[in-house]
């Protein structure tokens, strides 16, 4: 029954130690951006208070980043702001130091990491662009900035032009406008100019004999 015993522990121990290799404790050296991903370009997910005790659950073995925990919540921390106890003193977390702490060497991939800790996040919903890198998805945020300015400078073109042309319909509606009111005026002053000259050559015209009685004796009567 003791060897069962025996036996059973060892088998824990064999199941618990990659857990325990899996972190080790470490403290932020300064208040320090917890990020979404290995590089200042991630977005900020938390703030570490220095001096804050934080579990390194594993580092990058190209880059001094490594993957901490801290009050529950996941995210990446430069090395050069986290240190940890070694042979009884702090040491700044870089990669010669990985296998003495025991710190496991780790690949970060947007896809699995996000969707295990950021699924309710913002940035989450662009995790298609950030997988493949945050120059990418820069680069690619700049780009449809631009193409938007571009759109709205190209609106505000149209509109421009729409506003022109209808300044310019309104001017030539109202030169119109005028040039019939000045024609309409032009004909108003031609038929009374014309009753006019009827009017005096009415007044020229000799009288008709016809229009006088001839009474006996008149010499214009017999003309």
């Amino acid at each position: 029954m003791k060897n069962l015993f025996v036996k059973i522990a060892a088998i824990g121990m064999l199941v618990l130690a990659p857990a325990i290799a899996q972190a080790a404790e470490g403290y932020s050296t300064a208040n320090v951006n917890m990020r979404a991903g290995p590089s200042t370009r991630y977005p900020a997910v938390a703030v570490i208070p220095a001096g804050s005790s934080v579990e390194i659950r594993g580092c990058l073995s190209e880059v001094n980043w490594c993957d901490v925990e801290f009050y529950g919540g996941r995210g990446w921390v430069s090395g050069q702001y986290v240190q940890a106890l070694y042979q009884q003193r702090r040491i700044y977390v870089g990669p010669q130091y990985y296998r003495p702490l025991g710190i496991p060497m780790i690949r970060f991939n947007v896809d699995n990491y996000w969707d295990r800790y950021y699924r309710n996040r913002d940035f989450y919903r662009e995790r298609d662009r950030w997988s493949r890198g945050p120059d990418y998805y820069y680069r690619d945020r700049d780009n449809r900035d631009r193409d938007g300015r571009d759109r709205d400078r190209d609106n505000r073109d149209r509109d421009r032009d729409w506003r022109d042309r209808n300044r310019d319909r309104d001017w030539r509606d109202d030169n119109q406008g005028d040039d019939r009111q000045g024609d309409d005026r032009q004909r108003g002053d031609r038929q009374r100019d014309g009753r006019r000259w009827d009017d005096r050559r009415g007044d020229d015209r000799r009288p008709d004999r016809r229009d006088f009685d001839c009474r006996p004796g008149d010499p214009s009567c017999d003309e």
